[in-house]
């Protein structure tokens, strides 16, 4: 079980941390201030941190949403920290140069970026740091989901990236975490953190039909969520996508990598909107 102390979520000793935010589409977060380090996670456009120390054009961060720590590229962030009143709902979508279609791109957002979002012209809504970005892409940042399995289906056959959290790329956990995200649900970044800290443990997941719709089963190293009794969804190297198929078979495939699944988590998602999760409160 992740200790609250774990090295992934703990910030530099002595040092105190200048809140910024990523003004890129996206920030690769990568284990060390290299530009081929291994990525560790990714920081979505409007994500807040602290940066503690630059290197070589890299920034040692910690963020907000996770507490996740590594070295993330210092042009792609800003401050000072921008209040978001907008998020992006679709897929993902494009920041505009000006209010119109033709216009030049300037970078894609995916589904969960933060927007402050300060005017709007026809079809369009002017995002400080950003461009113009189409409105019926847009929602207010409390406008909730309510079913993290079909938030999840919309990345469907979706690219499998280590450390990736975007529509463009993502791991079995950053696919479990923008599904509930969106529901107003914060799970951490790793499976092992999803599994000890996340819900409720589903003590007779294996009896046939315990398991319901949004409920995540776990193999140590791997996650994905159910999307009724018998289908499961999930973003791994098999496929290297996100990818539906019965439980069953995932599991006889699996088994041959991982072993057998550890359990299965049921979340109340309407219980936790909201509501900051105990541990990212912790440490």
């Amino acid at each position: 079980m992740p200790e609250f102390n774990d090295p992934r979520l703990t910030a530099p000793a002595n040092l105190s941390g200048v809140p910024m935010q990523v003004s890129a589409g996206v920030a690769a977060v990568r284990d060390a201030p290299e530009a081929d380090a291994e990525l560790a996670t990714q920081a979505l456009h409007g994500e807040t941190l602290k940066v503690f120390e630059e290197q070589g054009g890299f920034a040692r961060v910690q963020l907000d949403r996770d507490r996740y720590v590594g070295w993330a590229p210092v042009d792609a962030l800003s401050a000072p920290v921008l209040r978001a009143t907008h998020k992006i709902t679709a897929l993902r979508t494009y920041a505009y140069s000006e209010p119109h279609l033709k216009s030049a791109p300037r970078f894609m957002l995916s589904m969960g970026s933060l927007l402050p979002v300060t005017g709007e012209d026809g079809k369009f809504v002017r995002v400080d740091r950003a461009g113009w970005v189409p409105v019926q892409h847009v929602a207010p940042v409390d406008r909730l989901e309510t079913d993290p399995a079909a938030v999840a289906e919309r990345f469907l056959h979706a690219p499998y990236l280590w450390g990736g959290c975007e529509s463009l790329g993502l791991d079995c956990t950053g696919l479990t975490r923008a599904a509930f995200l969106a529901c107003g649900v914060i799970l951490p970044r790793d499976s092992d953190m999803q599994f000890a800290w996340s819900g409720q443990a589903i003590e007779d997941w294996k009896t046939p039909g315990a398991l319901q719709r949004g409920d995540l089963v776990f193999w140590k190293g791997h996650v994905g969520i159910m999307l009724d009794a018998e289908m499961f969804l999930h973003s791994n190297a098999h496929h290297m996508a996100v990818a539906k198929e019965p439980l069953a078979g995932a599991i006889e495939r699996i088994a041959k990598i991982y072993g057998e699944p550890i359990g299965a988590r049921r979340i109340d998602v309407s219980s936790m909107k909201g509501v900051e999760p105990d541990w990212l409160k912790a440490g």
